[in-house]
């Protein structure tokens, strides 16, 4: 499906967890009869699981508790809203008393003055490696399922050691891999961002036309601190390539709306203090990186030509998708070097991508945490989504948009993270909630009292802010949503 022809930002993966809902209730009165287990055997993206299903992945069995159909990144460990564990794997009797090879090429790839980044070549073993254990000064300090980490919370101007050991789901432990050293910077570092204030209002300018008001960047209130043009496209070819320009729909639509107008207007924005950003991905969208090569180059040069002609501060990753995290963290490394320090990388995951600190998008944070701006989470399309207190909340609530922030802030860094809301009733398919009750929640979470029935078990006064798709929609409510919104994140502490 096109996504301009829907008056949404609207995925099946957005859509599928209420309808599981439905579903789920209607087998409840049904009977265990109709909802009977069935053995799936290993656990694979791209197959559609029932309620009860039992899968095994990494010697563990789980057993389906809503559902769905299995993407990367949607590993029964990375999602208990989807899967819960009956077994533990490493039993057997004791069968697999093998042990990872060493993880091997262990290089640094980054530092700034608080963090240091490392990557190594994956491990093998007879059954699986299941994760890998990152040691500093010799003493486990991380622990990851990919090859790569950003080791973040050091000393400026200080030198550390490190090592990688793999492991298996059968607890059988790798010898380490050789050990590195390096040496943090002496000041600067960490977190992209330019001249942003410390909380801050982020809205999605549409490139296309549906139900909402086709807008010219200029007419963009100044409420908005940046801007996220939505979205580049995929360059079908040259692998791994994006490319953007003014889409002709629109063009028409505002009575002929150029490239040159448009970069006249990001010129203006910057001129008013604004920063206006480039989102690769939505409902629709993807990039091609799954090869290192000659993908990854294709996507640096491509991007950096058009941030150089438009005059953008950076990019926005919003992949519904899949994405290869090696590969678009090596991507996000090499642009961010092109661009220099003022570069911004900011983040879009479903709700259910943070659902766990294992998941692909909370893998490529922990890569790019210390040059990350801002992580803004879809909530809404989502369903009933685990809290951090393990109780299942519905979208649309306040409680909905505390627990699962305080959820995810065990992870993220406050500062890092915001509130990404629809503007009005017609921009998702479901979890709108009014500005008022976006205005509770982050006042709740900036001061740690309670709203709703959910009280966070901390203040985050250095919540970053809060998000919405759309600015179009917000026009077509006469900024209802940002007008409420701004006054609240620029009274937060």
């Amino acid at each position: 499906m096109n996504k301009k022809l829907f008056p949404q930002k609207l995925s099946f993966k957005g859509l599928f967890l209420p309808l599981v809902l439905v579903f789920t209730m209607i087998f409840g009165v049904l009977g265990a009869d109709v909802a009977s287990a069935a053995d799936r055997g290993a656990w694979a993206p791209n197959v559609s699981y029932a309620v009860n299903d039992m899968v095994t992945y990494n010697g563990s069995t789980y057993k389906a508790i809503q559902a769905h159909t299995s993407l990367v990144g949607w590993e029964p460990p990375n999602v208990p809203a989807l899967w819960q564990l009956t077994q533990s794997g490493g039993g057997g009797g004791g069968s697999d008393t093998q042990a990872p090879s060493a993880p091997s090429n262990l290089r640094v790839t980054g530092t700034t003055s608080s963090s240091v980044s490392l990557s190594w070549n994956a491990s093998t073993d007879n059954i699986g490696v299941t994760g890998y254990d990152v040691y500093r000064n010799g003493s486990v300090v991380q622990t990851v399922t990919g090859t790569s980490v950003t080791v973040t919370g050091l000393a400026a101007a200080t030198a550390y050691t490190f090592k990688v050991t793999a492991k298996d789901a059968a607890g059988n432990v790798s010898a380490a891999s050789g050990t590195v050293s390096a040496t943090t910077a002496a000041n600067g570092g960490g977190g992209g961002g330019g001249t942003l204030p410390k909380h801050i209002l982020t809205g999605y300018w549409q490139n296309f036309v549906n139900g909402a008001t086709p807008l010219k960047l200029s007419a963009v209130p100044n409420d908005y601190d940046l801007i996220v043009l939505a979205f580049a496209e995929m360059d079908t070819a040259r692998p791994g390539a994006v490319k953007f320009g003014v889409d002709s729909s629109l063009s028409s639509a505002l009575g002929g709306y150029s490239d040159a107008n448009l970069i006249s207007d990001i010129q203006a924005k910057h001129a008013a203090g604004k920063k206006v950003i480039l989102s690769i991905g939505g409902e629709q969208g993807n990039i091609s990186l799954d090869n290192a090569s000659p993908n990854v180059a294709n996507f640096v040069d491509s991007m950096y030509s058009i941030i150089t002609r438009f005059g953008l501060d950076g990019i926005d990753i919003d992949l519904e998708h899949g994405m290869n995290v090696p590969n678009l963290t090596s991507a996000i490394r090499q642009l961010q070097q092109r661009v220099g320090p003022g570069f911004i990388l900011t983040m879009a995951p479903q709700t259910i991508d943070m659902q766990s600190p294992n998941t692909a998008y909370m893998q490529l944070y922990s890569n790019l945490k210390d040059i990350t701006t801002v992580i803004n989470v879809q909530y809404y399309n989502s369903g009933c989504m685990l809290g951090r207190d393990g109780k299942c909340y519905s979208q649309g609530t306040v409680e909905f948009l505390t627990a699962l922030t305080d959820l995810s802030l065990q992870w993220v860094a406050p500062s890092q993270l915001g509130l990404g809301v629809p503007a009005t009733a017609s921009a998702a398919g479901g979890g709108y909630v009014a500005p008022s009750v976006v205005n509770d929640a982050l006042r709740s979470l900036a001061n740690g009292t309670q709203s709703g029935s959910y009280k966070p078990v901390q203040a985050y006064p250095n919540i970053r802010g809060a998000m919405t798709w759309s600015i179009n929609w917000d026009a077509a409510s006469s900024y209802n949503w940002s007008r409420t919104v701004k006054p609240v994140v620029n009274a937060l502490p």
